[in-house]
């Protein structure tokens, strides 16, 4: 195998590793900020609870993202060019959101008088991401239409089809699981207890909607069900989702967060051995999709990156342990 080749590789997976670490710890404080009216019941003092179980770490989560995207845009540029100019409109619209829970997060603290109107617009800002993200994926996966020059020629509607919206709200039950599992260790009585019963109703919807993923993914991906390393991670969500309902009902909140983040990573897992060694797969014709081998950077480029991925990984992952070392236990108040 040449060298180009296995560096292309080296950087799907790499690439799939920083979107999974976003996944798991952005998803928490996601899952927070879009369940924050249920959680909360609009009650100031649960409401400043919850924001300071995340207030540490929300934005050091973010990172992940911006990493991801630098990441695509550097080894990948053409699919990087073809996702952002495709779903433009949708990425404005996951940007408001996220800058609206930044400015959200921050006022709720500086401006005694209108709390409660920035408990709404940073749960607003939560559930917009929190949506579109799986939309986004859903649509990679099953494909768009593209050109021979990897340009998108559909629209903002194209976008809404349905399978990736069911891959949205699918997405979406993954990340109201993780804010709940970590709403379970970082709290407690009235809110642990909001978030332990509610967890029951989202389990249940998070199970579901996985089945009629699958049945979506039959239909609409030709060969899905003959995809071996796909039924593997298959396998492992299952046995994670039945983990999470035995650790709540045991109390063993910490063990359900990650069996939650087990989960939410098998999805990646399923979803990357579909797309292999797709990134962008187009719509009807198969000689159009953008794949690893097409869109990379040069060798010498990806070389360099993955030197820099050597070093610099390490220390992400070991700052972001030490973070949470430092603020972890129960927020009271």
């Amino acid at each position: 195998m040449e060298t180009l080749t296995v560096l292309q590789i080296i950087w799907f997976f790499l690439i799939g590793i920083l979107f999974v670490g976003y996944s798991i710890l952005d998803g928490f404080d996601l899952g927070i900020g879009s369940l924050l009216p249920l959680l909360s019941k609009n009650d100031e003092k649960k409401t400043a609870i919850l924001f300071n179980s995340i207030w540490p770490l929300w934005d050091g989560n973010e990172v992940w993202l911006i990493t991801a995207g630098g990441a695509l845009f550097a080894a990948f540029p053409h699919a990087y060019a073809t996702v952002f100019s495709g779903f433009y409109l949708a990425l404005m619209i996951v940007l408001f959101g996220l800058i609206l829970r930044a400015v959200s997060i921050e006022f709720f603290f500086l401006e005694a008088g209108n709390k409660k109107i920035w408990a709404r617009t940073f749960f607003i800002g939560s559930l917009i991401p929190a949506i579109l993200f799986g939309v986004a994926l859903g649509n990679v996966i099953l494909g768009i239409p593209l050109d021979s020059k990897m340009e998108f020629t559909g629209n903002f509607f194209t976008l809404l089809r349905p399978f990736p919206l069911v891959i949205g709200i699918l997405g979406l039950c993954a990340i109201f699981m993780q804010g709940l599992t970590y709403t379970m260790i970082k709290t407690e009585n009235e809110i642990n207890e909001s978030a332990r019963l509610l967890s029951d109703k989202i389990w249940k919807l998070y199970a579901a909607f996985f089945v009629l993923a699958m049945i979506a993914s039959f239909i609409f991906i030709p060969g899905s069900s003959k995809n071996i390393i796909a039924w593997i991670f298959t396998a492992i969500f299952i046995v994670a989702i039945i983990a999470i309902r035995i650790f709540i009902g045991k109390a063993e909140e910490f063990k359900a967060f990650i069996s939650s983040s087990l989960s939410f990573a098998s999805l990646w897992g399923i979803a990357g051995a579909l797309q292999f060694p797709n990134l962008v797969k187009a719509l009807g014709d198969d000689s159009l999709s953008i794949t690893i081998y097409n869109a990379s950077s040069s060798k010498l480029t990806l070389s360099v990156m993955v030197a820099i991925a050597l070093v610099g990984m390490p220390i992400v992952i070991g700052y972001t342990i030490y973070v949470y070392k430092i603020f972890r236990g129960k927020t009271r108040g």
